[in-house]
């Protein structure tokens, strides 16, 4: 008998054992499992519409055309093609306007790729954007709620102690204390605000420093003469370039469909036939605000008798871009011979 009973004491005995180390296993705590700290993931700077226009410029054209100047401590591009004469009559710089490329298709495109063929150096810039355009790739912010919603008062804990309610700042007295003489742990010292590196020009600055580099550029080719080309808010900051620094070797001044930019107080009809310097005013006659805008221009400049201004009405040929960019190229390379 007590052989039967010694197998079945030692199975007893090693069921006891495989139950208590799974018991003490489970009564282990768990250690969470570390994960390592993510890096946060720097988001590349947007573009802003210029440099974006620029780097398409850049891949679509040839790189014969593509010529980087120096603008304060900014680079920017620029199209440039030589005259296809044997002498060349002079170099024509195009200015665009806000939003604008140095290829843009009506306008500033057709008079860089054209005006070479008749005789004309072109020097195409491209302009930084102005305040009120939008980067590539920036988000409207998301709208808030007319009212933020108000928090709950959290209930005043029971009082029980006279010494231990607390105080009107709602601190107990021991709180009170130690945040009167010690800084908060979570907080750093104070630090003076360091001052920014570079102050941002103004637009008109901006422009202004590109209209320099273009000069010099422009000098380097030792054209016979150089003429100023401003399309739409371009024709604006050409003029106002003119006006503020009055360079000798800039001969003629072209606006094409000018326009006043936002934020300036002085007007077109005030600013272009004060320069006195031979004007081509080329404007559309498409409607009755153009009419009107190109009549105080021409009226600002009989007043004042200018010497050398002529408007040149242009008609807009719908449904025919080509015809009328070729009209456009015609008639501005007619008034830049009658020039000479």
């Amino acid at each position: 008998m007590p052989r039967i009973l010694e197998p079945l004491q030692l199975l007893v005995f090693m069921s006891a054992i495989v139950f208590a180390s799974g018991s003490s296993a489970a009564d282990e705590p768990v250690t969470p499992e570390t994960t390592p700290a993510t890096t946060p993931i720097e988001r590349p700077k947007l573009l802003s519409r210029s440099e974006a226009m620029a780097g398409d410029l850049k891949r679509q054209l040839p790189a014969s055309e593509i010529v980087s100047l120096q603008a304060g401590e900014k680079e920017f591009v620029a199209l440039w093609r030589p005259a296809n004469v044997g002498v060349p009559k002079g170099l024509v710089i195009l200015l665009p306007g806000d939003g604008e490329s140095a290829d843009w298709p009506r306008g500033i495109g057709p008079l860089r790729r054209g005006l070479p063929d008749h005789g004309w150096h072109t020097l195409s810039l491209s302009v930084p954007d102005a305040p009120q355009i939008t980067p590539v790739g920036t988000l409207h912010s998301p709208v808030e709620p007319a009212e933020p919603l108000k928090e709950q008062p959290e209930p005043a804990p029971d009082v029980t102690d006279e010494e231990d309610a607390p105080n009107e700042a709602g601190y107990l007295p021991e709180e009170t204390a130690t945040t009167q003489n010690e800084p908060p742990l979570d907080e750093p010292e104070a630090q003076d605000s360091p001052e920014p590196d570079v102050t941002e020009l103004s637009h008109a600055d901006q422009i202004a420093e590109r209209l320099d580099a273009a000069l010099t550029f422009a000098r380097s080719k030792q054209p016979r003469k150089i003429a100023l080309l401003g399309q739409g808010t371009g024709g604006y900051w050409a003029a106002r370039y003119l006006q503020q620094l009055a360079p000798d070797d800039v001969a003629h001044l072209l606006l094409i469909q000018p326009h006043q930019p936002e934020g300036q107080d002085e007007t077109l009809a005030d600013l272009v036939p004060a320069l006195k310097l031979a004007t081509g005013d080329f404007y559309y006659k498409d409607n009755t605000g153009n009419l009107s805008a190109a009549r105080e221009r021409l009226n600002a400049s009989r007043r004042i008798k200018h010497p050398a201004y002529e408007q040149v009405g242009l008609q807009p040929l719908f449904g025919n871009r080509k015809a009328e960019q070729e009209q456009l190229v015609r008639r501005v390379r007619g008034w830049l011979d009658r020039k000479r």
